[in-house]
């Protein structure tokens, strides 16, 4: 796997982020730096630590985190996605689906880096030996991860006035969850 493979890979695996953090910033509506940088920090290591985990996991594990990986991320996505939706119709001062919230994204980072894990067994099918051979690859999906998220998180904020106008963003976010969740699960069924 050359450099330029591994940038596109890690781009692939920064669009659940991405979308995540454009349906998150319509949620908090400004632009927080703090909140902003804590919440792609998450994404970024859970990112890059998913294919440690597989590629760590694949000589033990490997063969019951092909069969059920899909099934933990559909989970957290729908289980997030649903509780958006709920909250959408619900009094503001009621939501439980806070982007603030450390919990929330904790949750966010690690239901769109479930599907990370098949990423590493792949490295340690396609040669990666070492654990110093991730080094590279595990860092520029971090970085991209990250960078991914503030970026989304920032076109959210700054672009989703008119479309919270038009729908709920608790309603919009929940259903970009559930979405991505049905995607993972198709990937991973008809793959």
């Amino acid at each position: 796997m050359n450099q330029l493979d591994i940038w596109f890979l890690a781009v692939a695996l920064a669009t659940d982020c991405f979308t995540v953090s454009i349906a998150c910033g319509i949620i908090v509506k400004r632009m927080e730096w703090g909140i902003t940088l804590r919440m792609a920090l998450l994404f970024g290591v859970f990112q890059a630590l998913m294919p440690l985990i597989g590629w760590l996991g694949i000589s033990n594990f490997s063969h019951y985190l092909e069969e059920v990986d899909h099934w933990i991320a559909f989970g957290l996505l729908a289980f997030l996605g649903g509780r958006m939706i709920r909250d959408a119709f619900l009094p503001v001062e009621d939501h439980s689906m806070n982007p603030r919230r450390f919990k929330t994204q904790f949750l966010l980072g690690v239901a769109t880096s479930i599907d990370a894990l098949a990423i590493g067994i792949s490295f340690a099918c396609m040669g990666f030996k070492q654990v110093s051979s991730l080094d590279y690859p595990l860092f520029v999906i971090g970085i991209v991860a990250f960078v991914s998220a503030i970026i989304g998180m920032w076109l959210g904020v700054r672009f989703g006035k008119p479309l919270e106008r038009r729908l709920k963003p608790e309603l919009l976010g929940g259903i970009i969850l559930i979405i991505i969740g049905v995607k993972v699960l198709i990937s991973h069924l008809c793959g």
